[in-house]
């Protein structure tokens, strides 16, 4: 009777840094193991956003008085509302 053995899948989060790829914890690998890497970029952590980016994903989600622009020393500091100034 053949013995069948069947290969082990495993997901390892890794970091490619230019020449190989550094796992993000220890795998639970016996050294000089041969393996057949599959890569899958995670776009979240691979492309970081810009500030630009998370302003334009944010505009809109926070509410504001409609003078906020204008008045931003008196909602930020307290000072008095440039039309009250007058």
């Amino acid at each position: 009777m053949a013995v069948e053995e069947h290969a082990m899948t495993r997901i390892i989060d890794a970091l490619f840094d230019g020449k190989v790829f550094r796992p993000d914890s220890p795998p639970d690998i016996e050294p000089n193991t041969r393996c057949k890497l599959t890569v899958e970029e995670n776009p979240d952590e691979s492309h970081p956003e810009t500030a630009w980016e998370v302003l334009r994903r944010l505009t809109g989600t926070v509410e504001m008085p409609e003078d906020w622009s204008a008045e931003h020393d008196h909602y930020l500091y307290g000072s008095p509302k440039r039309s009250e100034r007058k």
